[in-house]
């Protein structure tokens, strides 16, 4: 019996609720003072990295949240201005946020530039290499380097 008590105890500590930035300001009581994710944009020069923490502000839906990330993990090499980004923590009653996780994706670094052709459809790939590019010539079969052929597939 005192197992299934601790094992339920331990269940509900453990409980990480999402809200957004704008359900934020409406939680009051016990609500306030859970565990929980947010998700937003990394505000653009808003990210100052001092001594055991790193500070910056998280935006969405009309509203910024000041966060000082404390956790242990080094932030995610995708954790830069105007970044989506997942926080994890506690709301101070000062209106601030402390996270102990970030979770960090940049949006753009996978979207097609705009104006600019895809590596899948005949474009230039990374670094300028792929059909068109040069030393290379834009047919279907190319020769590579090493002097063995590779044909596209198109």
């Amino acid at each position: 019996m005192s197992m299934a008590c601790l094992a339920w105890l331990g269940y509900g500590e453990s409980k990480t609720y999402y809200h957004t930035l704008a359900e934020l300001d409406g939680l009051k009581g016990a609500e306030r003072n859970q565990h929980m994710r947010i998700g937003g944009t990394v505000a653009d020069g808003s990210i100052h990295r001092m001594t055991g923490r790193v500070d910056f502000v998280l935006e969405g839906e009309g509203k910024a949240l000041p966060v000082s990330y404390i956790g242990n993990d080094p932030l995610p090499d995708t954790f830069v201005d105007k970044s989506q980004a997942l926080i994890e923590g506690r709301p101070t009653p000062e209106g601030k946020f402390v996270a102990d996780h970030v979770q960090a994706k940049c949006a753009s670094k996978y979207e097609a530039a705009p104006g600019g052709a895809n590596v899948g459809s005949g474009g230039v790939g990374p670094g300028g290499v792929g059909p068109g590019a040069a030393g290379y010539p834009a047919s279907k079969s190319q020769t590579a380097p090493t002097g063995t052929t590779q044909s596209s597939s198109k």
